[in-house]
Formats: C-alpha cells, sequence, structure tokens
C-alpha cells in the first residue's frame, strides 16, 4: 500500500479511534510492533499491510482494513474500560498473560455492548491470532498451548490442537470448567480486580493437577522436548510458580483512569502474532534507501562504509574503575534489582530439567523394562540415567549507545542496569561481556579526509568521513573485575551497525551454546557526517547478517521506538526508572525459551 492510501487509512482510523475512546486528541498511525498505545496514539501493526500489493481483489484489501479494526477495537475497550495501566508485564508471565485473556473479553463485551458493529471485526482479530498459533503450534512449548486453549475455552472458540495434546490440554480444561471453576469466574469478571483473581485462580487449578497425578491422565508431550510423564507433572507444577503476581496494581476509578491512562500492551498480549522474528516493518524497511540529495532508490540495503578505520579507539576499561565507585553502583543495583535476580535464577532452575536415557547397564532401574526383565532371559539394559539439560551455557553481551542524547538521566540508568545485569550474570556462572560504543569527530582523520579529496579520490561510496569510533570494553567476558562499569559516561554520536558487528564478532568468537546480545539505545543510528538513510539502512543489513550467525538480539529502547524497526525482539521503556526491571525481564524471558 503506497503512503498516501496509508494516511488516507491512518485519518478514518483516527476518527474511528476518537469516536470510540471519546478522547479528541487520540491519532492512530501504522508502525512496527503494535498494537500498542503510546501517549495518545494508537499504534497499529504495519505487517497486516505487509502482504496487501499481493491482494487479489478488493475484498482481499477490505479484509486488511477488518482486521486493522479489529486491533483498534482492542484498544479502544482497554483504554475505556480497563482499569489498571499494566496487566501483563514481564514479571507477571503465565498469570499476567492469562489475565490480560480474560481481561480483553470482559472490556470487549462491554465495547460490543455500546457499540454492536464491533464484534464484526472482533471476529476478524481472533481469526488472525488463530492463524497464527496454528503456524507456531510445533514451536510452542505445552504451557504456551495450555495458554492458548484456555483464550479459545473463554473466547467459546474450538480449541483446534493437535491430536497429541488432546488428552493432556482437555485434563486440564475439564478440571477449570467446573460449574464453580475458575473459567466460570473468568467469563463472570466485571473488573479488572476480578480478572486478575480468575487468572490465580486458573494457575492455581492448573498446578494442582501436578498433585492429582496428571501423569495418570497425559500420557503423551510434544516429541521434540522428550519429556515422560513425570517430567509433565512437573511442568503443570512449575506453571506460573514463579509469577510476580504484586502486577495487579493499585487499581483507579475508571472515570480518572480515562484521561490519564497509558496502555503497555506491546509484551505478550499478542504474543501469538508478533513473535515471529521480522514480523514488523516500519518506514524504514518498507521504503527502498535512499542516496543523499537523490531520488533513485537503490534494489539493495544502502552499506554505511567508513574512509577508514585506522583511527577507530578500542578501550579495555576492565578493572580499572574506581572501586569505591563501583561498589557504590553495586550496592545500588543489588538494592533495585535484588528480588529479579532471585526471580531469575528460578527460572533457570525451571529449565534445568531432567531428561532420562533408557535401555542402560547401570544406573537406576527402569519401571517401564521391569516386564522385559521378567519374561527376558539374558536381558541386561534394565536401567536408566539422567542427563541435565542445563540452561546457563550461554554468552551475554551487553552493547550501550553512549551518544551525547543518552546524557543526565538515561545514562545513569544504564550504568545502574549495566551493573545490575553484570552482576547478577557473574553471580549466576554466565559469561557475560559489557560494551559500549559513539564516535567524535577526529582532527587526524579530517587531516586524512582533506588529502583524500585533494587527491581528487571518489569520497561518494563513504559514510563516515572524519569521524572515528570510539569504542569501550566495561567488562570482558573473561573478566570477574566489573568495577569498569563505574566509568560508563556519554561520548558524541551513536553509528549502531559499526558498533553492533564490532560488538557481534566479539561475542561470536566465545563458545556457548547460545549467544544474546542485547542493545540499550535511545534513537536511530547518527553521525555527524553521515547520510542518516544509509545508516539506517546499515543497521537493518548489519541486524540481519548478526541474526543469520545464530546470535540472539534484543533491542531496549529508552523513551524511544525506534529499536522496534531494526531488531527482531525489541521492548520500550517509557519510564526510566523501569529501565532495569525491564532489561531483567527481557532476559529471563530469553533465557527461559528454548532455542
Amino acid at each position: 500500500m503506497d503512503s498516501s492510501r496509508i494516511d488516507a487509512l491512518e485519518a478514518r482510523l483516527g476518527k474511528l479511534a476518537r469516536v470510540l475512546t471519546g478522547e479528541p486528541r487520540l491519532t492512530v498511525s501504522i508502525g512496527a510492533g503494535g498494537p500498542r498505545v503510546e501517549r495518545e496514539r494508537f499504534v497499529l501493526p504495519s505487517r497486516v499491510l505487509e502482504n496487501e500489493q499481493d491482494a487479489e481483489s478488493v475484498e482481499d484489501i477490505e479484509g486488511e482494513e477488518a482486521l486493522l479494526t479489529g486491533y483498534l477495537d482492542l484498544l479502544a475497550a482497554r483504554w475505556r474500560h480497563s482499569a489498571v495501566h499494566r496487566l501483563d508485564t514481564a514479571q507477571a508471565g503465565v498469570t499476567g498473560r492469562i489475565a490480560q485473556i480474560v481481561e480483553d473479553r470482559r472490556v470487549m463485551e462491554r465495547l460490543a455492548a455500546q457499540f454492536p458493529g464491533a464484534r464484526r471485526y472482533v471476529a476478524c482479530w481472533r481469526a488472525q491470532l488463530a492463524r497464527d498459533a496454528a503456524r507456531r503450534w510445533q514451536t510452542l512449548t505445552w504451557p504456551e498451548r495450555l495458554v492458548w486453549a484456555i483464550e479459545r475455552t473463554l473466547w467459546d472458540e474450538p480449541a483446534e490442537v493437535d491430536e497429541r495434546d488432546v488428552t493432556s490440554l482437555a485434563a486440564a480444561l475439564r478440571v477449570l470448567e467446573d460449574a464453580q471453576g475458575p473459567l466460570a469466574a473468568a467469563r463472570a469478571s466485571h473488573s479488572t480486580n476480578a480478572s486478575v483473581r480468575a487468572a490465580q485462580a486458573i494457575v492455581a487449578g492448573v498446578r494442582s493437577l501436578a498433585s492429582r497425578g496428571a501423569n495418570n491422565m497425559m500420557q503423551t508431550a510434544h516429541p521434540v522436548e522428550e519429556l515422560d510423564d513425570e517430567a509433565l507433572a512437573r511442568e503443570l507444577d512449575e506453571f506460573g510458580a514463579h509469577d510476580d503476581t504484586a502486577f495487579a496494581l493499585a487499581l483507579e476509578g475508571e472515570e480518572a483512569l480515562q484521561a490519564t491512562q497509558a496502555l503497555d500492551i506491546a509484551a505478550d498480549a499478542q504474543a501469538h502474532a508478533d513473535s515471529a522474528p521480522g514480523a514488523a516493518l516500519s518506514e524504514a524497511d518498507t521504503a527502498a534507501p535512499r542516496t543523499s540529495g537523490t531520488e533513485g532508490a537503490f534494489a539493495k540495503p544502502q552499506r554505511s562504509i567508513p574512509l577508514t578505520t585506522a583511527f577507530d579507539l578500542v578501550i579495555d576499561l576492565t578493572g580499572s574503575g574506581d572501586a569505591t565507585a563501583w561498589r557504590k553502583l553495586r550496592t545500588l543495583a543489588r538494592a533495585e534489582t535484588g528480588a529479579l535476580k532471585t526471580h531469575l535464577e528460578r527460572v533457570l532452575k525451571a529449565e534445568e530439567r531432567t531428561h532420562w536415557k533408557h535401555e542402560q547397564e547401570r544406573g537406576e532401574i527402569d519401571r517401564s523394562a521391569l516386564a522385559r526383565l521378567a519374561v527376558s532371559h539374558g536381558y541386561r539394559t534394565p536401567f536408566r540415567v539422567s542427563a541435565h539439560a542445563s540452561g546457563r551455557d550461554a554468552a551475554v553481551t551487553l552493547l550501550l549507545d553512549l551518544s551525547g542524547s543518552m546524557a543526565g538521566r538515561k545514562i545513569e540508568l544504564a550504568r545502574l542496569c549495566a551493573a545490575a545485569l553484570a552482576d547478577a550474570l557473574i553471580q549466576l556462572d554466565f559469561e557475560a561481556e559489557v560494551l559500549g560504543y559513539s564516535s567524535v569527530e577526529s582532527p587526524p582523520m579530517r587531516e586524512h579526509y582533506e588529502r583524500e579529496r585533494a587527491a581528487g579520490v571518489d569520497l561518494r561510496r563513504y559514510n563516515r568521513l572524519v569521524e572515528r569510533l570510539d569504542l569501550r570494553i566495561f567488562k570482558r567476558f573473561d573478566a570477574r573485575d566489573p568495577s569498569g562499569l563505574a566509568a560508563i559516561e556519554c561520548g558524541h554520536e551513536n553509528p549502531d551497525g559499526e558498533a553492533l558487528t564490532w560488538a557481534a564478532r566479539r561475542l561470536a568468537a566465545r563458545k556457548a551454546r547460545r549467544h544474546l546480545l542485547f542493545v540499550l539505545s535511545d534513537g536511530c543510528p547518527s553521525t555527524g557526517d553521515g547520510d542518516p538513510v544509509i545508516l539506517r539502512s546499515d543497521l537493518h543489513a548489519r541486524v540481519a547478517e548478526v541474526s543469520a550467525q545464530g546470535i540472539e538480539l534484543v533491542g531496549i529502547g529508552i523513551q524511544d521506538d525506534s529499536v522496534e524497526a531494526f531488531y527482531p525482539h525489541a521492548v520500550v521503556v517509557r519510564k526510566l526508572h523501569e529501565l532495569p526491571a525491564v532489561a531483567f525481564a527481557t532476559l529471563s524471558r530469553m533465557l527461559a525459551r528454548p532455542r
């Protein structure tokens, strides 16, 4: 869809949003991530329109617009009728996910009672979620499948599941579907508090199955997971065990909240549709990059090529920070994130499942082999041995944007966040590295540029001419002394693409089963002498290259959603004081999620 049609569609949906919410200042945009609310703006997912250019008829295009309207109705219903700022925080885990499901059903019913036409668009949104869940079904864990089955049941939709899961999921749903059970309470929810309580009751009901002999009801599991009955019972017992149910914050009156509510719904509420890498594109994706001062589009991403790297600096500050300043920083970090570190440790222990190797000559007796032992003379392998799958074989890099725009409170919180993560990862026996990057004009590099220009060298292919990279290593992988983190300070500009490649190269050199790279940034890449369009195009290309190496990339935006346009996994922090908690929660989700 061309930009003029998108603008027209945004204008139409903006009018609808103002009618549905009664808020005259609301606007609507179609962009990366979404659906979400940013202050007084509804952001709808651009992925809905990605394949519209292949639409075969007017009806196809109208269907895409109907789906966008469905997402708009969801945001409007939450804006009008939900009584907390956030339900599904990263710390809330499965309990928050279910609470959001219960709450969405409640508020959509209220909206449809006021605007009956919304039912048609809700059906489009629900159908899209079903298609996405079917596409991703084989990659979902058993708890994720159960949450989806609960959601379908609450919405009175057929729970279309894989045949191998029918027995186990049906057994769980039967317990929850009792006349006085938690699903009935969820359907009768009349407030956000009631939705939260219903979610907690559902989680408690599922976990109670483990003590009722779940392994007698559930004979199958996903073959990839290779779980036996005992392991599946442990899955039930761990279901929601470590959730932080304190996410049910003090509730405000709905009338007062209509003027102040800022819903953060970009996390797991739409996880069925949002989790595929590259599922959302921004304007920078959909528009081909152009050379500065021209209108001709290039067929492939433009790269930001430096004139020379001879003047770039890599400064290793590992262990060289002020010891007193580091102790103060560590004390503050532990006070802020001590509970989150404990939560992360519980998540890791939950993931360290035991798998069994059968048909062994030594070990403990395998009960399933006893019958064969009794009837087969000479049978010598009735034993089994355990094999532990550790979730800690991972190397983690934290890459910090040190540009001038990070000055002040942002860099203070980034320093605190880096200290908290590094300290926790060291205690949990992870390999971790903290890096920073910026660029600054270099007099020697400018002299080199002037000499090249005077010599008649064609400089048009270069996009960094007079600025050198200033790369900092605050803590190396092989170091236990993180005092260098106390020296984190701002620089000038931020050439994200080149810095990302540098950090990824260092991370890939570490021997680990998984490689995780977190990038903290507060805007798009920028240099004083480079074309910003080419810098954005370059970052897109480098993110794709790094992801292709098997490195798991996460962008954390600090009061700016630019990261959503570049990174396959992104989260935006609107309130600065939440940065350490959000970083911890994101790391927990990444480490707990199977590769």
